[in-house]
């Protein structure tokens, strides 16, 4: 029933995500939501951000911002990071999602959206065909309030949880804990 909106992976944050396993799965690119996904809302990029996309660059893959925001946001976000950027994608609509895949130069199965928004992230990933990486969003600890989409995304993902056969779909992409 929920299948659309579930993701293929759920992690912690894009910190959590090991890059040169996804490189080695055949993934050759990783299109990016910015806002809670990346940084806060609307804040611009940390030294820890930039410092992930040299990373990811290091390992073979390409990337791109995929953003609901304009142009300005997403090129003040950008100042230190050397990647293409789709702005007013209108997410979930397909058609951002394809540009970006022709923007990269790659087929569908090469390239993972990594997002923090089941109805506009996930979703759109899912309806253009792209796997995709649910992030948890990112809050500030004393934030309480959350809207309306991130109620019914609760109960979204508790489906999920019980849906075995839809999580891990690409299989083990995580960083492994130093023990």
């Amino acid at each position: 029933m929920f299948k659309i909106l579930y993701p293929f992976e759920y992690a912690e944050s894009v910190f959590a995500i090991d890059y040169e396993k996804l490189y080695r799965k055949g993934y050759r690119a990783v299109i990016f939501d910015i806002d809670n996904t990346l940084v806060h809302h609307g804040e611009d990029s940390t030294e820890e951000v930039d410092e992930l996309f040299r990373s990811i660059h290091r390992t073979g893959l390409k990337t791109l911002l995929l953003s609901n925001n304009d142009e300005p946001r997403i090129r003040r976000f950008m100042r230190n990071i050397d990647t293409l950027y789709i702005c007013d994608a209108a997410k979930p609509d397909v058609a951002g999602y394809l540009k970006a895949i022709d923007m990269l130069e790659i087929e569908k199965k090469e390239a993972v959206v990594i997002g923090d928004q089941i109805f506009t992230d996930i979703y759109g990933a899912n309806k253009s065909g792209i796997d995709n990486i649910l992030v948890k969003y990112m809050r500030y600890p004393d934030e309480k309030k959350i809207g309306i989409r991130r109620n019914l995304e609760k109960i979204i993902l508790w489906f999920y949880g019980i849906r075995r056969s839809c999580q891990n779909r690409i299989g083990d992409i995580y960083k492994r804990e130093a023990v």
